[in-house]
């Protein structure tokens, strides 16, 4: 059936160019809608208005075993550890710290209020616990993340949809937060008397030209071919392909590190407009419990960062830095941080990537702990 593949590939190719399109209106809307949240939900227009069902399309099982593996190689592979090495070793503790928070306060949560109203009704009757871990992805791992996490955890099309609802609106509400605190960091600086005033190594660049696109897409390409042909688990295809991916990345010389990053961009585009096919708009719902959880737990994310700054003396700058690299992503970090510091900028990227590269495992413990917490 090809008219799925049309709809898919007409959604990407509108998207990809309306967000790169310099109009102050579209740029409005794409600050409040992301580009992935829109090709997931124009597919799913389409189907809705001309009442097809594409759940069962064969384009779904061709996304799972080539597009999302892809994915997930490519944005691994754009992961220097030269360029970690520039950052130090505390605002890296620190971002570090605000993922283990994401990942595990939800889960510690349950944990402590089991047999409460919330989580024996919402979160497990009503199964609003599955739309956990791909939020875990998306904060810390960005799209590709929360994709593979959504498999995982086998999270419904009409949670996922409230799942990416929901997570919007709050990430842009804590983008205009983080502005706003990252102006006031001296004077949270002088609150929590640290006295920190070390300035980063500036990231190096790449020396030399960097290895011709047809190289990088054909060693992308092969390592996804290679790893189906010897693995059958979707779950070891991406534990594999991650770690492939690092070693790519900083073992191959001249890799193509801006290419890969924009290659992982469109892949993403191209699986949630596949994913858009199966969803059922007619389903969608919000809660507002579930909601109000969720802004307890970024709350929560952001007072322990700021305490475990102050642990380790550092710029209260970082705090918001490393809680967009996390939640915001490779677009918001540097932006947020240009407010405060544009020398910093490029540290901000790269522990934006260091969010994508580790947002799938955070995830997966996430996901192990809950089947503990909750005897599954």
């Amino acid at each position: 059936m090809i008219f799925p593949w049309t709809i898919a590939a007409a959604t990407v190719i509108v998207v990809y160019f309306l967000d790169r399109w310099e109009n102050k209106a579209l740029k409005t809307l794409f600050d409040w809608v992301p580009a992935v949240l829109l090709a997931y939900v124009i597919p799913a227009l389409i189907s809705y208005a001309f009442e097809i069902d594409f759940s069962q399309a064969s384009i779904h099982d061709f996304s799972k075993t080539f597009f999302i593996p892809l994915a997930i190689v490519a944005v691994m592979s754009s992961l220097s550890f030269s360029q970690l090495k520039a950052i130090g070793y505390r605002p890296i503790v620190l971002f570090l710290a605000g993922s283990a928070i994401i990942a595990l306060s939800p889960v510690i949560f349950t944990a402590l209020f089991l047999e409460g109203d919330f989580v024996q009704n919402t979160l497990i009757k009503e199964g609003y616990w599955k739309g956990i871990p791909p939020i875990v992805g998306s904060w810390i791992g960005g799209s590709t993340s929360q994709l593979i996490l959504k498999e995982l955890a086998g999270t419904t099309e009409s949670l996922f949809l409230q799942v990416l609802v929901m997570d919007t609106v709050l990430v842009n509400i804590w983008t205009i937060l983080m502005f706003q605190i990252i102006k006031r960091s001296e004077k949270l600086n002088t609150i929590f008397k640290i006295q920190d005033a070390e300035i980063p190594l500036p990231i190096q660049s790449n020396q030399g030209k960097p290895l011709h696109v047809i190289w990088v897409v054909s060693i992308l390409i092969g390592s996804v071919f290679l790893i189906d042909f010897f693995l059958s688990s979707f779950v070891g295809k991406i534990i594999t392909l991650s770690f492939l991916g690092l070693f790519i990345s900083n073992f191959i010389p001249r890799w193509n590190f801006d290419f890969v990053l924009k290659l992982g961009g469109i892949l993403i585009l191209i699986v949630m407009a596949i994913l858009g096919l199966k969803l059922q708009l007619s389903g969608l719902v919000l809660h507002t419990g579930f909601l109000m959880f969720l802004c307890v737990w970024i709350f929560l994310h952001f007072i322990g960062m700021v305490w475990v700054a102050k642990l380790l003396n550092l710029h209260m700058a970082w705090v918001p830095i490393a809680s967009m690299a996390n939640v915001g992503g490779i677009a918001t970090a540097p932006a947020v941080t240009a407010a405060h510091e544009k020398k910093w900028m490029p540290h901000a990227i790269v522990l934006a990537i260091l969010s994508m590269a580790t947002g799938t495992f955070w995830g997966m413990i996430t996901i192990y702990l809950f089947e503990i917490v909750l005897g599954l």
